[in-house]
């Protein structure tokens, strides 16, 4: 598979398409970089929503106020799916921050990246 497919696909499902490509892409730098970034970043928003849906429950009628926080937080997610795919394929799969949120979680990918060998 050629590396712009793959920088596309490790997005696809999230976390878990970051976890595969994570591994399969391990002799290419940059499709490493995609996967980890994908996870990192789904993972995150998988467990921020986790979170805002336990309180949320806890709370009774006030938990409406954290059901709306985690479906801001499931739009902004999406958004940020749909461009970090497209950005991958006008990259041609070359390493590239998501959008918004890379600058701060790039460290984190590139940590996760250089983890696997």
């Amino acid at each position: 598979m050629d590396k712009k497919t793959s920088a596309i696909l490790s997005y696809a499902l999230g976390w878990l398409t970051g976890i595969i490509f994570l591994f399969m892409g391990k002799n290419d730098p940059d499709v490493k970089f995609h996967a980890a970034q994908s996870i990192v970043f789904f993972g995150a928003v998988s467990v921020l929503n986790t979170v805002l849906s336990i309180v949320g429950s806890l709370l009774g009628a006030l938990g409406i106020i954290f059901s709306l926080a985690g479906l801001a937080v499931a739009v902004f997610a999406v958004v940020i799916w749909i461009r970090a795919m497209v950005q991958a394929n006008n990259t041609g799969g070359v390493r590239a921050q998501l959008p918004i949120v890379g600058k701060f979680i790039a460290p984190y990918a590139d940590q996760l990246a250089d983890s696997v060998k």
